[in-house]
């Protein structure tokens, strides 16, 4: 098969690496002292109710209002109403976030408080959802579970499937990229102050699939190139033309399913669905993590696990027959 590119992953691996690094690193700092990440209550348990209303009122209104009718916490966002077919075209979500569910007492309170303070804006209940705090922990713990089942099961789907190439060390080093892509996840999350909820272990799952997909590819390739190439070519060399060979395809595979993501977003957008916006956009730059991981990350690491577990190999051999040359001396 002809090449389009020429391009040395292997020599390049430690530029790659650095690269992640960085972004990581960034991440982190702004996340620990600029960026907070937030969680949302069906992990930590508590109670969110959203209004809609009519006219123009500022938040701090809407907030100290609020505030004043009941004791607990409240965090609040505000939002334009695009999909509204009566003139309240304004929302507001308030989270009530001291790890309980708050009563329906409490809740009409606040409703009673905002509609005696603004007789004119129609406020109006849309949705209202309580998580016990037992319940969220419960479930984050079960969704973490079923993340670690399914990086055991690709580890061991990748080993038996490659044992040619050295099946384990390569499960492994797919569920190192892995991890590089849920890192990478998990700051979009936070970089876009979105809480950590149940589309983000959504996003988590679906990323998976997708960028263990693209590296099973490239080993596959490899392990056809092992054959062909013959046992005198390096494992740099059958990794590089490897990976050249799958690009054009992991690119477009890629580039397909962002452009597909996208179109959600956009409409997500247009019509302020949050639901879907915290789902599309981690998942456009997962995708993009995910491609660059599989070919950046894993397959330049496998060759650098492969070339020790050789170099050890080489030198046990060297020792053995050391040790048989002089016993018979």
């Amino acid at each position: 098969m002809r090449q389009k590119f020429h391009i040395d992953f292997v020599k390049n691996s430690k530029i790659f690496f650095g690269i992640s690094l960085c972004i990581m690193l960034i991440c982190l700092i702004l996340n620990i002292f600029v960026i907070p990440t937030r969680v949302d209550i069906q992990f930590t348990g508590g109670t969110i109710v959203k209004y809609s209303y009519s006219g123009d009122l500022t938040e701090k209104q809407i907030s100290d209002v609020a505030q004043k009718a009941t004791k607990e916490t409240i965090s609040f966002t505000f939002a334009e109403n695009l999909a509204s077919s009566d003139d309240n075209n304004h929302m507001v979500s308030l989270e009530f976030t001291n790890s309980k569910a708050i009563s329906v007492d409490e809740q009409d309170q606040v409703t009673a408080a905002f509609t005696e303070a603004f007789p004119d804006n129609s406020f109006k209940v849309e949705e209202s959802s309580s998580v016990d705090a037992s319940k969220g922990s419960n479930f984050f713990f079960k969704c973490i579970a079923a993340v670690i089942l399914a990086a055991v099961i690709i580890i061991l789907y990748v080993a038996l499937r490659f044992k040619k190439i050295g099946g384990m060390s390569a499960g492994v080093m797919a569920i190192v990229a892995l991890v590089h892509d849920l890192i990478i996840v998990y700051f979009t999350f936070a970089m876009f102050n979105m809480a950590l909820d149940d589309h983000f272990i959504a996003v988590i799952l679906m990323i998976l699939g997708y960028s263990v997909n693209d590296t099973i590819v490239i080993y596959d390739r490899i392990r056809e190139n092992r054959r062909k190439m013959g046992p005198k070519a390096t494992t740099a060399d059958v990794t590089n033309a490897s990976v050249n060979q799958c690009l054009v395809r992991t690119i477009c595979t890629t580039v397909t399913t962002i452009i597909a993501t996208g179109s959600i977003l956009v409409v997500s957008l247009i019509y302020n669905i949050d639901s879907m916006i915290s789902f599309a956009l981690p998942m456009m730059i997962g995708l993009v993590s995910g491609c660059y991981s599989s070919v950046c990350i894993a397959v330049p690491l496998w060759v650098l696990w492969k070339n020790h577990s050789d170099k050890k190999k080489a030198e046990k051999e060297k020792n053995k027959k050391s040790s048989k040359k002089t016993v018979k001396a």
